[in-house]
């Protein structure tokens, strides 16, 4: 099993943006304080089951995953990965700027890239590799949950060599709103999520900041303990 605290590096807005007080309202919890938020107006009105619906998503708050949650690598720490993180910021590079959508995407309903993007492709690599030295490796059992059997051999090779199947050309960006949801329901809550995204007339997302999020426990959400702005 995963050894705890567990910690992630993730793109997440500033806490008073508005796409993130979009996002963390509709998932009912705040990263940043570790607080419960109450839904949008209308939201559980319409969709009396909503909390039951973000229930998964809502332990990892609002965020995109550039380097998914692992535990420390012994003899690493939590201040030697803040002191990496402010590091990585701190070093120039491209940063990535993308037309934000509502869409789905295997069946969960997200913020996503309305089209590819190289350099956010580079920032997700530059993350996973740069931070792969705190890693502890996974578990046998943490391995077993990611179910190998069903992944692709690109997959596969991935999370035996960086402990994720979904990294480098198999990353995607996205920023969920729900957990996966069943197919008859999904073309109206869509609806619904564009209803309330169209409502921050965001034409453009510049993802410029980095978070560091831990973990205490299996049945605690991540929590923000560092944002970091890219330079």
């Amino acid at each position: 099993m995963s050894k705890y605290p567990r910690y992630a590096i993730y793109y997440v807005p500033a806490q008073d943006d508005a796409l993130y007080r979009f996002g963390a309202e509709l998932l009912g919890y705040d990263a940043f304080g570790g607080d419960s938020l109450p839904f949008p107006d209308g939201v559980v009105a319409r969709v009396p089951d909503w909390r039951e619906l973000t229930r998964e998503p809502r332990v990892y708050g609002f965020h995109a995953t550039l380097k998914p949650p692992f535990s420390l690598l012994p003899g690493t720490s939590e201040a030697e990965l803040r002191a990496a993180c402010a590091t990585f910021a701190a070093m120039p590079r491209p940063i990535p700027a993308i037309v934000p959508v509502v869409d789905a995407i295997d069946g969960f309903m997200a913020v996503l890239p309305a089209a590819p993007s190289d350099a956010l492709k580079t920032l997700a690599q530059a993350c996973v590799e740069t931070f792969d030295g705190f890693r502890a490796p996974l578990s046998a059992q943490d391995r077993a949950r990611r179910k190998p059997e069903a992944l692709t051999a690109t997959q596969l090779d991935h999370l035996d060599r960086w402990g994720y199947p979904y990294v480098m050309d198999e990353f995607r960006f996205h920023m969920t709103l729900t957990g996966r949801l069943p197919v008859e329901r999904r073309a109206a809550l869509l609806a619904l999520l564009r209803e309330h995204f169209a409502a921050l007339d965001l034409a453009e997302l510049t993802l410029d900041r980095i978070g560091l999020f831990r973990q205490d426990s299996a049945t605690t959400p991540f929590q923000v303990i560092g944002h970091f702005a890219l330079r």
